[in-house]
């Protein structure tokens, strides 16, 4: 078979480059007996698969006591999947915390918000500052490692799993955690005067005289009142879940310094900072599990996410139901051919796997219901079976053609966790203003014109970008703030929306107000902002023509209307009703060799996907299908660059009807079919096809 404990790159070296693309999923062995497991391997080659990951679950499989280890099923399932070609994403198997554990060291366990310690039960339930857990968790990955380090089946390291992915969200509000945020908290800033001033607990009289008063926001404490204490308790709890990760990586990087680290990630998830963690792991992994109707837009935003976290470098598909989710309202089925689709769409958006929860559904627990690609029958004749072995079948034909494919992206969105928290925290401006949501819908904008996008964190390298987006950025630094202007001043666009650079990142109104440390760069300072309800609206009317849209059209707006003043910038759209009705609605303002654009409403989606076209054309950002021409309706375009120039064509049908696409000139080949195409392109319902010039 071909070695997979092939040399690949450390921690601090380049991006990881994987053998071929992974196809295969989670593996839970332990819950079957022999029998079941020697099958297993069978129907895996069958089924095309080359990884499995395992024992994500099985700590106390491994070690039944603090002082016994039984490793020998786990040498045994791994040597089976080494003399059958299967790699092994390995798993620390720290998840779920043995029952035992829970009982001798029952600090273990986290406190909730109402200072009440949980029972055993659940995953993610140990506290993370506790010594024991960290102790012993570090101590099985530690012996993990040095039992497997030369394993030919080894390929990946899986630390934990979903973390933070339980009822509390991982967060633990026990005494010996709220003493660790007060250290946490006294590093930061040093003096008690310092953090009152940060905090602005003058408010209501809540200056504190003494740091033992500094109390995380507890459900009957200060957990409301003052959105600084929340925003830092959520970075403390980010960064010391995090340690909990990086303890265990320390310890694989020491064993086995070739072979790469990662962790499942969870898409949007507010409870950890993504950005963060991302700079621990030598690979970005996470979990697809889209809704039944949800829009392929959103979908490929949580790709474009994670994909950003390391700055565009090519991510895993650790999970996905090949068919079925147990935990949503109803267990929709998966219709013949979007298993397919929507793995190569994660393969177009920069996967480098496919993979699945899990390989073989469970006869017990919560997650009965759940998808696998081995159902409760046990046959290798039902319909999941087979499209996931045509699927793999697939994989191996691409071979390693798409990997260490970078997507060519001129356009950025700016997304930010700490933003996101500050908007979630705070009170007002409007129940309707969801950050999230506002970011997928100028993404759905952006994608629907065919536009390749970026999500990057405000911090990130803007250089690269002509064309930056950074919808509802209320919290922003001046180290942020400056980086965007400079590059505006170097010829890019940006686009700013309404509440915009309200606060700093104590949740402290900039001094002069909104927008802040943008003022310079938008030209106009913000005097008010009218929240309005779901019954109301109002409409922008552009004064000017914007690209394809010309003086005089009009659109109607919702959710916040900004009142603007202007300094230096003019005014493109006006507001049509209200007593700010003439007042600027869309402004634009020269500043250098850039323009910065800011839009103080809502517009509906369409006129949103107007405004956001002028915006490439002006900077001549088109789709990969060039000619500035918009993808056909429900087809999705993605291109991709190999690391030695050559450019990938992928093109997605979302739609129930055939469709054709035009070509850019020249003569491809598509990489699933052999097919030779020029000009055109048909794809059939669900179809997709990868193209290489």
């Amino acid at each position: 078979m071909t070695e997979p404990n092939a040399p690949l790159p450390s921690a601090s070296a380049a991006p990881t480059r994987l053998p071929r693309l992974l196809h295969g999923g989670d593996y839970n062995p332990e819950q079957w007996p022999e029998a079941v497991r020697d099958e297993d391997i069978a129907l895996m080659t069958a089924a095309n698969v080359n990884v499995a990951t395992l024992p994500v679950f099985g700590w106390v499989s491994l070690q039944p006591s603090e002082d016994t280890f039984t490793f020998e099923w786990l040498d045994a399932v791994l040597n089976r999947m080494a003399d059958s070609g299967i790699y092994a994403c390995l798993a620390t198997a720290t998840a779920s915390i043995p029952a035992w554990m829970d009982q001798k060291y029952p600090d273990i366990l986290c406190t909730d918000a109402s200072g009440v310690r949980r029972r055993h039960g659940g995953r993610h339930t140990f506290c993370p500052t506790s010594p024991d857990f960290r102790r012993l968790s570090t101590d099985l990955a530690r012996r993990i490692a040095e039992r497997y380090r030369d394993h030919p089946a080894l390929l990946l390291w899986h630390v934990g799993n979903e973390y933070g992915g339980n009822a509390t969200s991982g967060r633990c509000f026990c005494a010996r955690c709220a003493a660790a945020f007060r250290t946490w908290l006294q590093e930061k800033y040093g003096d008690l005067e310092t953090l009152n001033a940060r905090w602005y607990l003058a408010f209501w009289g809540h200056t504190l005289t003494h740091w033992e008063q500094v109390e995380p926001p507890y459900a009957n404490g200060e957990s409301q009142t003052h959105q600084a204490q929340r925003l830092d308790w959520s970075r403390f709890q980010s960064d010391t879940l995090l340690e909990c990760f990086k303890a265990e990586a320390t310890v694989l990087r020491e064993i086995t310094p070739s072979i790469p680290i990662t962790t499942n990630l969870m898409g949007a998830f507010l409870p950890l900072n993504y950005h963060a963690w991302a700079k621990e792991m030598d690979v970005v992994s996470w979990d697809n599990y889209p809704g039944p109707h949800d829009p392929p837009s959103f979908v490929a935003f949580s790709h474009a996410l994670m994909r950003g976290l390391k700055e565009g470098q090519p991510f895993l598909l650790m999970e996905q139901s090949p068919s079925q989710q147990n935990w949503q309202a109803y267990n929709w089925l998966k219709a013949p051919g979007l298993l397919r689709l929507q793995s190569f769409q994660a393969v177009a958006q920069g996967a480098e796997s496919v993979m699945y929860f899990q390989w073989r559904r469970g006869r017990g627990g919560i997650e009965k219901l759940h998808g696998a690609v081995v159902e409760h029958p046990g046959r290798h004749d039902t319909r999941v079976f087979r499209e996931v072995s045509e699927l793999g079948a697939d994989l191996a034909r691409l071979g390693d053609a798409t990997l260490g494919g970078r997507v060519s992206a001129r356009a950025a969105l700016l997304f930010d966790w700490e933003a996101w928290w500050a908007l979630s925290y705070s009170s007002g401006p409007s129940t309707d203003l969801q950050y999230v949501q506002e970011c997928r819908a100028f993404y759905a904008a952006l994608y629907g014109l065919g536009i390749q996008t970026e999500i990057v964190a405000p911090d990130a390298d803007l250089s690269r970008f002509d064309l930056i987006v950074a919808p509802v950025l209320s919290l922003i630094e001046s180290r942020t703030a400056a980086a965007i202007e400079q590059r505006v001043e170097n010829g890019a666009t940006f686009l700013a929306t309404f509440f915009t650079g309200l606060v700093d990142n104590n949740d402290l109104v900039h001094a002069g107000g909104a927008p802040g440390p943008l003022t310079k760069t938008l030209g106009l300072w913000v005097e008010e902002t009218d929240a309005l309800p779901k019954n109301k609206t109002n409409a922008l009317r552009f004064e000017r023509q914007l690209g394809g849209i010309e003086a005089g059209r009009t659109f109607p707006s919702r959710l916040l209307c900004d009142r603007v003043r202007l300094e230096a910038a003019q005014m493109v759209a006006a507001y049509t009703d209200d007593f700010y009705a003439g007042e600027p609605a869309l402004t634009v303002n020269t500043l250098g060799q850039g323009r910065a654009y800011y839009l103080a409403t809502r517009p509906e989606d369409d006129a949103l996907t107007a405004i956001l076209a002028a915006l490439c054309a002006e900077r001549g950002i088109g789709s990969p299908l060039g000619g500035g021409t918009p993808p056909p309706a429900g087809v999705e375009v993605s291109g991709r660059v190999s690391p030695g120039g050559s450019p990938l064509l992928y093109l997605l049908n979302h739609s129930l009807s055939s469709v054709n696409v035009a070509l850019p000139p020249g003569t491809y080949t598509d990489l699933l079919t052999g097919e030779t195409l020029a000009e055109i392109a048909s794809l059939e319902p669900r179809g997709v096809r990868i193209l290489t010039l």
